[in-house]
């Protein structure tokens, strides 16, 4: 009898043990995902503030180059031109390297994400 009793004792020991390791497992689990949201969200609205800014910046320098190269050149529709065509060269740049900026954007996020 006490080697029944025995058994069930150790089985309800190791079913608190389970139970309380699910829910330790759970609570964590719930911890790394807020975790990450909350990195997620950081970075998106950090993202978004600094590259609203960035982008103003640039469109100021852009106006501001179109304007001193019209005065050089003494014709705005030229200069105008000429700032297009340095965007257009900055884009086909990001274009040939969106693969290598993929791969530090996925290897920093993954450090991030598998801390």
């Amino acid at each position: 009898m006490s080697l029944l009793k025995s058994l069930d004792n150790s089985s309800t020991e190791a079913k608190h043990i389970v139970e309380k390791y699910l829910k330790t497992s759970h609570q964590y689990l719930r911890l790394k995902i807020f975790q990450q949201l909350t990195l997620s969200l950081s970075l998106i609205i950090k993202f978004f503030a600094i590259g609203t800014f960035v982008f103003l910046a640039f469109m100021f320098l852009a106006i501001t180059a179109a304007i001193a190269i019209g005065n050089a050149l003494d014709s705005f529709t030229m200069a105008c031109l000429i700032i297009a065509a340095i965007f257009i060269l900055i884009a086909l740049l990001v274009y040939f390297l969106r693969k290598n900026i993929e791969r530090k954007i996925i290897k920093a996020m993954s450090i991030k994400f598998f801390d």
